[in-house]
């Protein structure tokens, strides 16, 4: 990510801040704790976060509700330039003690996702309900993390693809129910559910979108009319990934208009590494300047099937090491913004992150 944002950054700036219209599009950034270095894969600096939503605020971003973002995305109706989703996952404490008072002396709505059994067990680090319906009340935003914050994808050890289905809808609604409970009938307005880790599978998706909910990755990139609602992109922000240049990189990104691509599954339990074949929209975008990038593997060969029907196919060069791996695909946009689509990989076995 960082050759790939290092590379962005001196044409964006060289271009100047001049925003992109793109009609339909928004972006989501997704944070855990804030002010809390000791998890800095999860952790943003309160001068950081600071200074990001300066950067949004002097810029003139509108910052919406999630859910909102999300009912324009379905119904087609088009959604302002330089529109904004700030979310948080996991509902640690200080997201209320840190996070809370700068948002909410700008009035700006946020959306925390909330994995109910750590909440239900007063572990230390988390909000509690009273804290939440606090914030409810002041106009805060939550939505489902699932109960158990499990690799939901993963079948247990003989488990078949119907007991795994039924209990994950089981963990799944029972967050929902719980939310409920605490919070009101009224939460989660929109259906929105945040996979754990940012993992999961084809079957996963359907699943979750058989239940009637929005599903939202960590994968980078913004949304738009092409976009996939089971699985939305999110910018991920932690210690690393949380200089003010990078983050306006990402805040005027647009949506790569990806029509179709292959394979649709991130579950990697072949093929490793995998072949990636996309097929983009006739225009808007010059194929000679798109370039994708394989995390650590760096910028990877295009192979071009159809170049006059925008079809190629990218393949990392070594397989990937057992976790999350992904594809960024990027291309200048012509008023010096950055088009951006991320296909995240999940190589098994899977391993659990501590500090997630």
């Amino acid at each position: 990510m960082r050759i790939l944002v290092g590379l962005l950054l001196g044409t964006i700036l060289s271009a100047g801040n001049v925003g992109a219209e793109s009609p339909g599009h928004a972006v989501a950034f997704m944070y855990h704790r804030v002010d809390d270095s000791r998890y800095p894969s999860t952790n943003v600096r309160q001068e950081d976060f600071g200074a990001q939503l300066d950067y949004l605020a002097r810029e003139g971003f509108r910052i919406w509700p999630l859910e909102r973002i999300v009912h324009h995305l379905k119904t087609g109706m088009p959604t302002p330039e330089r529109t904004i989703a700030i979310t948080f996952d996991d509902a640690y404490y200080s997201v209320y003690e840190n996070a809370w008072p700068q948002l909410r002396e700008r009035d700006w709505p946020f959306t925390v996702f909330v994995s109910t059994h750590v909440v239900d067990r007063g572990l230390s680090g988390i909000m509690d309900w009273e804290q939440m319906r606090e914030m409810q009340s002041a106009g805060v935003r939550f939505a489902n993390h699932s109960t158990s914050h499990d690799h939901l994808l993963a079948r247990r050890p003989g488990e078949t693809a119907t007991t795994w289905s039924k209990r994950v809808k089981k963990d799944i609604l029972a967050a929902e129910a719980r939310l409920r409970e605490e919070l009101g009938e009224a939460v989660n307005p929109g259906r929105l559910f945040a996979y754990p880790f940012g993992e999961y599978s084809s079957a996963l998706a359907d699943l979750v979108q058989d239940l009637g909910y929005v599903g939202f990755g960590q994968h980078s990139g913004a949304m738009g009319p092409l976009s996939d609602l089971r699985a939305l992109p999110r910018y991920p922000i932690n210690e690393n990934f949380s200089d003010l240049d990078e983050f306006a990189i990402k805040a005027n990104s647009l949506p790569l208009p990806v029509i179709s691509f292959t394979p649709r599954d991130p579950l990697v339990e072949s093929n490793n590494p995998p072949r990636l074949s996309i097929t983009l929209a006739p225009d808007g975008i010059d194929p000679e300047r798109l370039a994708c990038y394989g995390g650590y593997q760096g910028r990877l060969a295009l192979e071009w099937v159809e170049r006059d029907e925008r079809r190629f196919s990218v393949q990392a060069p070594e397989p990937f090491d057992p976790g999350r791996a992904r594809y960024n695909c990027t291309a200048p946009s012509a008023d010096g913004n950055w088009y951006w689509f991320s296909q995240p990989w999940v190589i098994p076995p899977i391993a659990t992150d501590p500090d997630h």
